[in-house]
């Protein structure tokens, strides 16, 4: 059955709510909200404008049914309940139904534990801390307490049965309170401390121990002066752990890293002002989402569709679509304004770079397993009609400011990902400035000159990026050097450079070839193509940093680096020689009249 959208749009409401997308089986496609359901639902009708994703879900809608709310707010949290509830192929999923693990002390209990929890029970016995992103996150820090302080780790049902102690107490992690080796006074005063490290005021409690330290080796106590230091200096090493923590605060920090090939969001959680640790997601875009887009959907699944404690700030490495709406109603469950917040200084913005750096890392690992590289290269082999797969791929690229300190640079990978160690950059040298054919022609002719000498390996593929033009000019370097046997390929960026849109010249610019945005042979390219510019970038910039240093002094005939370097210190830097008068150099030590005229000369022509 065919959906008449014309039809269906004349009879819609303007009012905010929720519409559910289905398909000719009844099956629910997409779930969406909107401020004005009306606009919202025609946006995916229109001629135009729409990627091929959204065109492939519009072409299987056969129903549309909205639901009106009162408010966007509560058209945001049904939205997220039905996500949850009816996993919808077309959303991003967030799959996560792990609880996150606390530490809980009892308030009941005379020597209390540190207890690992799973779930927050609501019924006021004690004290939670957390939530931690993973179990080992907390049985790290339980493990670290009870080493430091001696904290019992026994169920209360062994406790109460104990009638000598056990090997904890031998081997130094528990006083044994069992058996009452140590009072309830002495006892609290641990649990006290430890639960302040646990906030992250270690440096409280090593002040508090200096001073006992120090008491105790007064009273000639020095075995107990000995056993506090011990303890001290474990806490020095757990403060130098926690160097990113500050001085106080409860957040969620999202940051969203992309590549060619995958995506990936990382949450720091930060409690106390304390970096518990991070947990990693890579979600489906299933509608080729804006990452603004895609981060606003994955936030509000991540609280509004679980059962999840929401701190006193969520921090964002992008700008989230309907904020106020959000911060609204992450506020109302949270039962306190909830800060939700992009642009942030201090130690906030070093959280959130933490946070990026994470996602960036764990993209990088994912997307450089084996398993992705060997899909990658076969489905290269596949868009290339070649009989086996490549081994090694070569990828070149050239980088200058305004034909400065121009720098080409050869990348290489392998079924193993990037092969760093065969990494090349070549300084081009007497070419046109901005001449970039003449500079991809000098590179490669220089490069693949050793590789017909076998002083380096042969690849299978060479990728120039750039197009039909340096396409062109590598055809020119084989067919000089009489190379056959390596495949030409030539990238070029789409007419908005949006990744996903290249064109690829295989061989000559006849043979044009386009891969859908989401092929891995397609990723694999993109992958060493950006590689390519980022070690072409960095060379760059470092030759024409260091032409930029370089003193004029150095072109001068007799000033050897003994005479510069009293130059520099005489008159306090090249400014100071460039103003002095022959007389004024004249009186520098090792520096004569005919030297300093010659100098003078050559600074001011």
């Amino acid at each position: 059955m065919e959906f008449n959208a014309r039809q269906f749009l004349k009879a819609v409401t303007e009012a905010p709510g929720v519409y559910r997308m289905f398909d000719a089986q009844e099956n629910v496609l997409y779930v969406g909200k909107a401020k004005r359901l009306k606009q919202r639902l025609a946006s995916y009708f229109r001629g135009s404008g729409l990627n091929a994703k959204t065109q492939a879900l519009v072409a299987r809608i056969c129903d549309i049914q909205v639901t009106v709310t009162r408010s966007e707010t509560e058209a945001l949290l049904l939205e997220q309940t039905l996500i949850k509830t009816l996993r919808p192929p077309y959303n991003i999923l967030l799959r996560d139904d792990k609880s996150y693990p606390y530490v809980f002390v009892s308030d009941r209990h005379p020597y209390p534990a540190l207890e690992f929890r799973r779930i927050r029970q609501k019924k006021n016995d004690g004290r939670y801390f957390g939530p931690f992103p993973s179990s080992n996150a907390v049985r790290e820090s339980l493990a670290l307490m009870q080493k430091i302080f001696r904290i019992r780790n026994c169920e209360d049902t062994v406790f109460a049965h104990r009638a000598r102690p056990c090997l904890q107490y031998q081997i130094g992690r528990c006083s044994a309170p069992c058996v009452d080796y140590i009072d309830q006074d002495s006892y609290r005063r641990d649990i006290e401390r430890a639960i302040l490290c646990m906030e992250g005021k270690s440096d409280q409690v090593t002040s508090q121990l200096n001073t006992e330290m120090e008491n105790a080796s007064k009273t000639l106590n020095f075995e107990q002066a000995a056993f506090i230091r011990d303890q001290i200096q474990q806490l020095r090493r757990l403060q130098t752990q926690q160097s990113v923590d500050t001085e106080g605060g409860d957040a969620d920090v999202f940051a969203l890293a992309e590549r060619p090939g995958g995506l990936c969001i990382s949450v720091l959680m930060i409690r106390q002002g304390r970096v518990l640790g991070s947990r990693h997601y890579m979600p489906d875009n299933g509608l080729d989402l804006s990452s603004d887009e895609l981060l606003t959907s994955f936030v509000s699944q991540y609280y509004l569709g679980q059962e999840r404690e929401v701190p006193t700030e969520v921090l964002t490495s992008h700008a989230l679509d309907d904020h106020d709406v959000l911060q609204a109603a992450l506020s109302e469950k949270a039962g306190k304004h909830v800060r939700l917040a992009t642009q942030v200084r201090g130690h906030r913005a070093m959280w959130l770079e933490l946070a990026y750096t994470n996602a960036e890392q764990h993209l990088a690992t994912q997307l450089a397993s084996h398993q992705q590289l060997s899909k990658r290269f076969l489905a290269l082999r596949d868009a290339l009609g070649m009989q086996e797969a490549p081994s090694r791929l070569e990828c070149f690229d050239i980088s200058h400011s305004h034909g400065e300190a121009t720098v080409a640079s050869c990348v290489v990978f392998n079924q193993d990902g990037p092969a760093k160690s065969d990494y090349r950059r070549f300084n081009i040298e007497g070419v046109a400035a901005g001449d970039d054919y003449a500079a991809m022609h000098q590179a490669l002719t220089r490069r693949y000159k050793r590789i017909q000498n076998k002083e380096a390996k042969r690849p299978d593929i060479l990728i120039v990026d750039g197009g039909k033009g340096q396409l062109n000019m590598a055809r020119d370097v084989f067919n000089q050097l009489g190379i056959t046997d390596i495949v030409l390929l030539g990238v070029a960026k789409g007419t908005t450079r949006k990744p996903g849109l290249e064109t690829l010249f295989l061989e000559t610019i006849d043979q044009s070839l386009t891969l859908e945005g989401t092929s891995p042979a397609l990723h694999l390219i993109q992958h060493i193509r950006d590689e390519a510019h980022r070690f072409a970038i960095t060379g760059h910039r470092q030759r024409r940093d260091k032409q930029r240093r370089t003193s004029t002094l150095q072109d001068i005939p007799g000033v050897g680096p003994k005479r510069r370097r009293e130059l520099l210190r005489f008159f306090g830097g090249l400014q100071g020689v460039k103003r002095a008068s022959r007389d004024d150099l004249a009186r520098v030590p090792g520096i004569n009249a005919q030297l300093a005229a010659q100098i003078h000369q050559a600074l001011h022509g």
